[in-house]
């Protein structure tokens, strides 16, 4: 939730997407109203894909808050919305005012005129409420609204300019488009980017997507018609201005086409030859259908705008929270001082605009910000039960695959423990949602620019039960305190180029290309500490100890030279750990008092922590970043003692100037923004908080210094700056320059995380359990297992267990639960994260009254309690956990008319679904249950589409392999295409084993549908049929439009499936008959009917980076300094589970160790 300051540089505007839309309320069942936060929002092609999908009676209400940091973005999404709801302007026009970078002259007018009236009905938020739009579109700050506001004004003032400053706007987009179609006459061009949307047809439609990306880029115009592209003659205004100032700074990758769905285009293209213009028609329909759509539901939907940087956005949410106050005192952005102010009629205590929220969408913020910034930043804002969203693009290693691993800098399993968050995906070890064309697309782009799109859904581990408070959780101190100080180590070991280069020596490219792309501070480690502290069941005293354990003095860790960056920030880290209340670090913060001399000797008091203001001349801006290469250099505040340096990452900037305020006793300064900003004169004010202590003596001595931090950007300007590479210096007593101010600590409640009381800290029926203890592995990489302790309290539970000595029984009855039996008495002992309960081991002490349950943790693809959950809300609700939703009635159909053109791309499609690993153990004829469900799945698919067999078959019966008796059948209706997830999907009806009276009803009917009607059997593995039973209902919820009853059986049985059991029916009878028009149009199907509930069946992916979780074994270190060995480590002779460098380390740690080694039994 902190990156450091970097010098922005050249600035792209992205005006459209350039990822495929997807729905926001993928997760949530369709009667659930949503608070929505967007991070990053970008365009609102999410927004109106997600109304889109919405069933045509639902009553839901969506309040979605759309953040982005470039003002332009919001104001162009509030001239289109508000264009949509006025329904006036034919959808050709809007998509050409908010798409083409080149207008005809009656969309401009109609632009100018638009805006101009959202300028008017905008003077103030009360103004705004009253207008028209003033009850759907809200303004979250007045920030926002002065921002936006001015956009709009530019837009409608562009006309007016002076002719140069016209001139001069036109002659940079037509220079820009002619320099795009020189490159064209000597590359090809192909757009990937453009070519996504098309899902599994990506190779189908390259070449098209690729033509019009060109065409597109080089005339500023969607349409391919000539007419159309010779009448756009005026520049789109709403393309001219962003935070990138006024002119031509559209990102070389746009295209209007990448949000739209190309699928059913190319899928159902056969022999026909398409062309851009078949693309275009095709995006156009959409956009028709998405904008009707939005009128349509209107009223049912809430829009709140807010200007702001992501993180900057989660800080004052978080604020506001805990505050109560509207007032943040958070900057809105970097390079900006106006603080982040909330509307109070929305947003003061009782206002109805959200705090916290059920859906958090974060863009693909995790490559400009890094993914555990996004986690941070987003999990303290999410509810209980809320979910995540995050989306990587930029792929910066060669195997995609370890790249989600490394930015997490520690293994997922544990930081899942840690954060109360994991990857659906990785909990589930498949995806509903296809990504194979991105392993194709970054295949295809190594040698260029990589690309890998990674959207990952994170939810609560312990979400896939039924609701239960969380378990609260402990660590063992000196591993949590290790494994902290290995992350550390790891988050920044990159920022020494030696140590970077050497690592990458086989790679220099990728070392060039990506060493100066840094996402972290000291200030996000320490967020994300504090973030985990508030999760974890710990007193003072053992946190105490966690963080001592970090801090310890041995020199291999501080002083090796792959740590240099490390060493030099200490200062900032204890400074940012004391500022957040994480910790306070003995000797540089436990002074008390601090002397009160020079700089000092008026203050009435001296804190520990004091803010640095630094004034850095704009002619010395002017002279360091000037020139053809500037780059984006990462910038950093130091104090300087000589040869010493102490650095400090977590800056703040911005143009204006100071003047000081407050009194000799308690000093305080007042900064003036330079409104013009980059275009201005005033100063650069920098500003970053210190331990006072280093400023107590020498002050004569010290300089202040803003500096590049080194790298590859660095190196470009050493021969201007020197080795330093300084950028301003000033000594510290310089009154021009440097002022010092007292700083205010941080709330203690800045982040709210959920809350760590549990259910189990009271006393059940056998007794009380104690928090769950996370038991790590030697080298404290890996969680192996948990242990919770239960005291026996219970006084019958007492005399069964103490004095009729009855032995204690466990069973796992969920995911994260075990059922602890003691005689008569049990009581449900609850687990952070999916166990393997049939692994678990038991400890008794009979006289001490206590029982330990030690269980391993299941990994990916162990699930064998609920493979597929379907939960009851503690509201009431029914809803599917690790498969999506999706509106049938709004999805394309599959033509199958074609069957050899079809399989063409649909047979590798279902095929993807299998695994190297399935595969392999499909080979070996080993027994793995998701493979044997899958093998199923992949042959209704084909055998459904004609693509597989002599004919098309739509009658499937789940058989048993060994008696051949038919469970279920299946009648498929058609396949479909899932365009948001990537893939098809066949609506099916599922009929389940009939009651004796209904079967006694129908005997004919299923005697005619058996042999007239082409029936193929789907033999079901061992075991197979129970998962299908799992499996089912997850298929028929995620396609319901249908509330469930009062009396549903899943409420009165209390379980989902009601039976796993051959021959009975695993489904409520809420949705039989429900939306059953396909079984109506076939005189065999339609005596069923009435007895068959609604199906959405699709394919199953593999994980794409499942298989790489391993150990590495290069990643081990001494237990006591954490070096690398010298050279190599050495086991303890005894318990030969620690390693240590040496004999030195050995005997340091002797006195700790010797408590818990334990002689290995030969």
């Amino acid at each position: 939730m902190s990156k450091p300051l970097y010098w922005p540089g050249e600035h792209y505007f992205y005006p459209t997407g350039n990822t495929p839309a997807v729905s926001l309320t993928r997760d949530l069942p369709p009667e659930t109203s949503a608070n929505i936060l967007l991070l990053g929002c970008g365009d609102p092609r999410n927004i109106l894909f997600t109304i889109y999908n919405e069933y045509s009676k639902s009553n839901r209400c969506l309040d979605i808050t759309c953040s982005d940091i470039d003002p332009a973005i919001l104001a162009r999404n509030i001239v289109l919305f508000s264009m949509l709801i006025d329904g006036k302007i034919a959808s050709k026009i809007v998509w050409s005012i908010f798409f083409d970078t080149m207008l005809d002259s009656t969309s401009y007018s109609i632009l100018v005129e638009h805006c101009q009236k959202l300028y008017e009905l905008s003077l103030t938020q009360e103004e705004w409420r009253k207008s028209p739009y003033g009850s759907l579109l809200l303004f979250s700050t007045s920030h926002s609204l002065e921002k936006i506001r001015y956009h709009w004004k530019l837009y409608v003032d562009m006309e007016t300019l002076p002719l140069s400053r016209r001139n001069g706007i036109s002659n940079a987009f037509l220079a820009a488009f002619s320099s795009q179609k020189k490159e064209a006459e000597t590359h090809v061009v192909l757009s990937f980017s453009a070519a996504r949307s098309a899902g599994p047809l990506l190779a189908h439609s390259l070449p098209v997507l690729s033509e019009h990306y060109q065409h597109y880029r080089t005339t500023g115009v969607t349409s391919t018609d000539p007419k159309v592209v010779a009448s756009a003659t005026q520049v789109n205004p709403m393309f001219v201005y962003s935070l990138g100032g006024e002119g031509y700074n559209v990102h070389y990758g746009t295209s209007p086409l990448i949000p739209f769905h190309f699928a059913p285009l190319f899928g159902n293209a056969a022999k026909k030859v398409l062309s851009a213009k078949n693309a275009v028609e095709a995006a156009m329909e959409q956009f028709r259908l998405w904008s009707s759509a939005y009128r349509t539901k209107v009223s049912t939907v809430i829009l709140r705008f807010l200007v702001g940087e992501a993180t900057s956005v989660s800080k004052a949410f978080q604020a506001l929270s805990a505050g109560n106050t509207v007032q943040t005192r958070i900057p809105v952005a970097q390079w900006q001082a106006t603080m982040l102010e909330f509307d109070a009629e929305q947003y003061a205590v009782s206002g109805p605009a959200p705090k916290i929220f059920d859906v958090i969408d974060t863009s693909n913020l995790v490559d400009d910000v890094g993914l555990l910034n996004v986690l941070i930043s987003a999990i303290p804002l999410r509810k209980s039960d809320g979910i995540i969203y995050t989306e990587s693009l930029v792929s910066k290693e060669e195997d995609s695959i370890r790249e989600f691993k490394n930015s997490l800098f520690a293994d997922l399993g544990v930081i899942t423990l840690l954060l109360g968050v994991a990857p659906l995906n990785y909990m589930s070890g498949f995806l509903s949602r296809s990504n194979v064309h991105e392993v194709l697309i970054h295949t295809a782009m190594k040698s260029e620019t990589p690309q890998f799109q990674e959207v990952t859904t994170w939810k609560s581990p312990t979400s896939s039960d039924d609701p239960v408070m969380l378990p609260c959780l402990k660590f063992d101190t000196l591993q949590l305190g290790t494994f902290l100080a290995d992350m550390y180590q790891h988050m920044f070991e990159d920022e020494n180029p030696l140590s970077y280069y050497s690592k990458n020596r086989f790679n220099q490219k990728k070392a060039i290309t990506t060493q100066g792309i840094i996402h972290y501070n000291c200030e996000a480690f320490v967020l994300l500490v504090k973030l985990i502290q508030s999760k974890l069941a710990f007193s003072q005293e053992e946190w105490d100890i966690v963080m001592e354990r970090f801090f310890h003095d041995e020199d291999a860790f501080w002083d090796d030279v792959t740590t240099m960056s490390v060493a030099f920030s200490r200062m900032d880290l204890e400074s940012q750990m004391y500022q957040h209340g994480v910790y306070t670090v003995p000797g540089t913060f436990r002074q008390n008092p601090i002397p009160k001399i020079g700089i000092f000797s008026g203050w009435s008091v001296v804190p520990h922590l004091v803010r640095v203001v630094f004034s850095v001349p704009r002619q010395v801006l002017n002279h360091v970043f000037q020139g053809k290469f500037v780059g984006t250099p990462f910038l950093q505040c130091k104090l300087v003692f000589g040869i010493q340096a102490h650095a400090f990452t977590s800056v703040h900037a911005t143009f204006g100037r100071v003047t000081t305020c407050g009194t000799a006793a308690s000093p305080r300064i007042s900064l003036e923004e330079d409104k013009e900003g980059w275009r201005g004169t005033s100063p650069l004010i920098v500003s970053f908080t210190v331990p006072t202590q280093l400023i107590t003596t020498a002050q004569k001595d010290l300089l202040v210094r803003l500096s590049i931090m080194p790298g590859v950007i660095g190196t470009h300007y050493a021969q201007k700056l020197g080795d330093t590479l300084a950028i301003f210096s000033a000594p510290l007593l310089d009154r021009d320059h440097v002022h010092i101010v007292p700083e205010p600590l941080k709330s203690s409640s800045m982040i709210k995380a959920m809350a760590v009381t549990s259910s189990q800290e009271m006393i059940g029926a056998i007794g009380e359990c104690n928090p769950v203890e996370v038991i790590m592995d030697d080298d404290c990489e890996l969680a192996t297992s948990f242990c919770a302790h239960i005291s026996v309290k219970n006084s019958n539970a007492v005399h069964a267990f103490a004095e009729l000595r009855a032995n204690p029984e466990v069973k796992q009855t969920a995911s994260c639960s075990m059922r602890l039996s003691i005689g008569g008495a049990s009581q449900d002992v609850l687990f952070p994260f999916p166990v393997k309960g049939a692994e678990h081991r038991l400890r008794v002490a009979r006289k001490s009254l206590y029982i330990e349950i030690i269980v391993p943790l299941s990994g990916p693809l162990e699930w064998k309690i609920r493979p597929f959950p379907v939960l009851s809300s503690l509201a009431g609700s029914i809803q599917a956990w690790n498969i999506h939703y999706l509106n049938l009635s709004c999805l394309p159909t599959v033509d199958c008319s074609h069957p050899e053109e079809l399989s063409k791309w649909l047979n590798p499609h279902v095929g993807s679904m299998m695994s190297k690993r399935d595969r392999s153990l499909k080979k070996k004829q080993e027994k793995d249950m998701l493979m044997f469900v899958k093998d199923s799945l992949h042959s209704i698919l084909v055998r459904s589409s004609g693509i597989q067999g002599v004919k098309k078959r739509r009658l499937f019966a789940l058989t048993d392999g060994a008696t051949n008796n038919v469970d279920t059948i299946i009648f498929v209706n058609g396949l479909l295409y899932d365009p948001g997830a990537h893939t098809v999907v066949c609506e099916a009806y599922v009929l389940p084993p009939l009651t004796e009276n209904v079967m006694e009803k129908h005997r004919k009917s299923v005697g005619t549908l058996f042999r007239l009607g082409e029936l193929s059997h789907t033999k079901m593995m061992e075991g197979e049929l129970a998962s299908w039973k799992h499996l089912l209902p997850s298929f028929v919820e995620r396609c319901r439009t249908w509330n469930h009853r009062a009396n549903c059986e899943y409420k009165s049985h209390g379980s989902i499936p009601l039976t796993e059991a051959m021959d009975s029916n695993p489904l409520c009878s809420c949705g039989e008959g429900m939306n059953v028009d396909g079984m109506l149009k076939n005189p065999l199907w339609r005596p069923f009917a009435p007895h068959v509930t609604r199906i959405a069946l699709s394919p199953l992916f593999a994980v794409t980076y499942l298989d790489s979780i391993t150990k590495d074994p290069n990643s081990r270190r001494c237990w006591l300094c954490r070096g690398k060995g010298k050279p190599k480590l050495q086991e303890c002779a005894q318990c030969q589970k620690v390693r240590y460098c040496g004999s030195e380390c050995q005997k340091k740690d002797w006195p700790v160790h010797r408590k818990k080694c334990k002689k290995v039994p030969v």
